[in-house]
């Protein structure tokens, strides 16, 4: 029951959405500068290197550069060399990983989160990304 109602209420608002997003051809210019720099305020506001306060808040670390991440994904290798085959998508996951280090099934999630295309890593590994992710003092946001 509770899903049907959830389905209905997302189907309203995004027929509401869509018929605010009707095109307007009054030729009023202004709406449209205001959308755009209200557009780039929000996109200068964060930026890779600096997470929003929700990811931070969560425990996600920012996106590691230079010698730190060369230094995380040498660590990640240690435990499983195939997970940086995929550099950017292993620093997600360690990243990502990071809200899960406090949980009771912590290493259950790395193997899963570090399984992608043709890399698999088992819990053993996962319990080894946990463990160098701690060592490195990687999470601490």
């Amino acid at each position: 029951m509770r899903t049907r109602i959830t389905i209905a209420t997302v189907t309203a608002a995004l027929a509401v959405a869509l018929v605010g997003c009707s095109s307007d051809e009054s030729g009023d210019e202004t709406s449209d500068d205001a959308a755009k720099t209200t557009a780039s305020a929000t996109a200068s506001e964060v930026t890779p290197d600096q997470p929003s306060a929700t990811v931070t808040a969560v425990g996600i670390p920012p996106v590691p550069t230079g010698a730190d991440r060369e230094v995380l994904l040498r660590a990640l290798a240690a435990a499983n060399p195939d997970t940086v085959k995929y550099e950017d998508k292993a620093i997600d996951a360690a990243r990502n990983q990071c809200s899960a280090v406090e949980s009771g099934k912590a290493d259950w999630l790395a193997s899963q989160r570090f399984t992608y295309k043709d890399v698999t890593t088992t819990e053993a590994q996962g319990k080894q990304i946990n463990a160098a992710l701690e060592g490195l003092g990687f999470c601490k946001v």
